[in-house]
């Protein structure tokens, strides 16, 4: 099958969804309302809640949600075959991801901008919300620790990628400064210079791994490497997101889709043929990458990109307490779901344009790739034109950067340049990655410290430092001890897991948003995709616990498993019976967002002398809305 096909048909499906279902979701079962002030303005302190351009809270939503998992997740599930991870990704991202980030980000917004666990004690009650704190919490790490172990696989031993995605730290920290201090408002000014200096930075990779005084420094071990992710995510979590986190992500994201928009335009024009068969022996089990069968791991190895539970630590998270219009609601969080499902679609392809007998010599271990009795094809030429070995690095990172540049260095004149393309991919995947780690850590943050703060009301308080810091730092930690002591085959599959089960409790809870919004008839919405990922995700957890970690004596990993699912029926059966008493106890409301518009708009005027509504007002008039 020709790789075109599958950047068109994904192209049209997407663009329909959000012209059509994210329309209808916006308009009939959410009802936004661009005259409403939001968070941003009316609890604007400059350090979390921060009235933000929304080309550049776009920038940071993307950014912080399609971390690892739409790049390295199809890469690992092509071990199945093409077909079921793109059938997977189109499906699931339209009706069940961009439904999702889309949703409990409009609810995050209508409740102060707080986390799913607050959201989840004013709706169900605060027994549900200590309980979705707890799980939210736990489940955040895990997910931290499955991006932070790929970007470990990915960068050890590679003077080149370490000092790329090392520079982006300080280069982030300049534009942030020269934004907010020495060139306030010149968007556009510090966006140029930001990615200058960060593609100077891949052009000065081989320098710096040529040089006998720089490559030992940035030539580290998966463990030097996992180490410096700890520190990052620290000193991330701790600063004022104007200084680091949204300059970064901003930035990231014009690489990111800057990177994908050339991949699909290299997919057009070399139209390389998809080699991996549309479903392999691998469907039913006993694969080198996966050794479960393809239902129900599919659903867990393909997360971002069809739907994944850490979106809504963003959608919770940063982002609401940036957003100044509520109308942007549908941009930033059905659409930039939409994206990151493209990157995905453009990550399949790229990986399974490969070889296979290459794609299992990269993605398995030596011992995996020996037992399956098969000879590479093309992977020792692979080899020598990027300049590093690519066999038995697993994790899927390095198998897509190949395939990545296989394409790009077969667009006529671009053949010499093989290692550049190959370098360049591998810092485009690690600021995905870092983006998400960031963003990750700071609203795990957030959540330990509304946590600790029920019982000691300081360490609640986001501006208290030592709190901040003290939460930052346990959180950096608690992921990074399990990225020291763990590998990506133990994990993964727990990340995987716990990625789904954070998705069902935002789907629960919703779900539970609606119906208290008169909304009951639409809850379908958000039911549908809550019903079916829970028995597909608790099935994969059961095959995770007793055919994975009991049988390996990964204790750690199975005590979590079970404490995780527990969590999550509990918070489940709260909001399905608050679902069905507010069912049949709230009125119907059938207002659209017209009417509600027009309301609005009359109480605003009325309140605005106001500052919080002045404010808003004055960016309203001068919005393009």
């Amino acid at each position: 099958m020709n790789g075109l096909y599958l950047v068109i048909i994904s192209a049209l499906v997407f663009v329909l969804a959000y012209r059509f279902y994210g329309a209808f979701i916006a308009a009939k079962v959410l009802t936004l309302n661009q005259y409403k002030v939001t968070p941003a303005f009316r609890f604007e302190d400059g350090h979390d809640y921060v009235p933000t351009n929304k080309y550049v809270v776009f920038g940071h939503h993307f950014a912080a949600i399609a971390g690892a998992g739409p790049l390295v997740g199809p890469v690992i599930a092509a071990q199945f075959g093409y077909l079921p991870g793109a059938l997977w990704i189109l499906i699931g991202g339209v009706l069940a991801g961009a439904v999702h980030d889309m949703v409990i980000l409009f609810c995050s917004m209508r409740y102060d901008g707080h986390s799913i666990a607050e959201i989840a004690k004013a709706q169900i009650g605060n027994k549900t919300g200590v309980a979705t704190s707890l799980a939210v919490l736990f489940l955040n790490i895990l997910c931290m620790a499955g991006m932070a172990v790929v970007i470990a696989n990915a960068l050890h031993d590679s003077p080149w990628g370490a000092f790329t995605i090392g520079m982006t730290i300080p280069i982030a920290l300049f534009i942030g400064i020269y934004m907010q201090y020495l060139r306030p408002g010149k968007i556009k000014e510090g966006t140029i210079i930001g990615v200058i200096l960060t593609l100077l930075a891949v052009v000065a990779g081989p320098a710096v791994q040529a040089s006998p005084t720089l490559a030992p420094i940035f030539t580290l071990s998966s463990t030097g490497v996992s180490l410096c992710l700890i520190i990052y995510g620290f000193v991330a979590a701790a600063l004022p997101v104007w200084l680091l986190l949204a300059p970064r992500d901003y930035l990231s994201t014009y690489m990111k889709i800057g990177t994908i928009g050339a991949l699909a335009l290299g997919i057009i024009i070399v139209g390389p043929m998809v080699q991996m068969p549309a479903l392999t022996q691998f469907c039913a089990g006993g694969g080198p990458v996966i050794s479960g069968p393809v239902i129900p791991y599919i659903f867990v190895t393909i997360a971002c990109g069809a739907i994944s539970g850490f979106h809504c630590m963003i959608s919770t998270g940063t982002t609401p307490k940036m957003l100044m219009n509520e109308r942007d609601i549908l941009p930033v969080g059905y659409g930039a779901m939409l994206t990151e499902s493209f990157v995905a679609m453009m990550a399949l392809i790229a990986a399974t344009s490969l070889v296979p007998n290459d794609y299992f010599a990269i993605n398995s271990s030596a011992a995996h790739f020996q037992a399956l009795g098969i000879q590479t094809v093309d992977l020792p030429q692979l080899n020598e034109m990027v300049g590093e070995n690519l066999a038995h690095r697993p994790g899927g990172a390095v198998s897509l950067a190949a395939g990545m540049a296989f394409i790009f260095s077969s667009i006529p004149g671009l053949d010499q340049l093989m290692n550049y393309w190959y370098h360049f991919c591998i810092m485009f995947e690690a600021l995905f990655i870092m983006t998400i780690i960031d963003a990750g850590t700071r609203v795990g943050r957030y959540m330990l410290q509304e946590l600790v703060g029920r019982v000691w009301p300081k360490f609640g308080d986001p501006h208290w430092i030592p709190g901040a810091v003290i939460a930052s730092a346990l959180i950096s930690c608690a992921w990074g001890y399990i990225v020291l002591r763990g590998n990506l085959s133990t994990i993964w599959p727990i990340f995987g897991v716990s990625n789904q089960l954070l998705a069902i409790i935002s789907l629960a809870i919703s779900s539970v948003v609606i119906c208290s919004m008169g909304k009951a008839r639409y809850v379908w919405v958000t039911g549908f995709p809550w019903a079916v990922l829970t028995v597909l995700i608790f099935w994969a957890d059961f095959l995770n616990i007793f055919t994975i970690y009991l049988p390996k004596g990964e204790w750690l990993m199975f005590i979590v498993s079970i404490v995780m699912a527990v969590l999550v029926v509990i918070v489940c059966l709260g909001a399905l019976k608050r679902c069905l008493y507010l069912s049949k106890t709230v009125p119907p409301n059938h207002a659209t967002s017209q009417t509600v518009e027009a309301e609005e708009l009359k109480h605003l005027q009325d309140l605005v002398a106001t500052d919080a509504a002045a404010k808003r007002f004055k960016e309203l008039t001068l919005d393009t809305h």
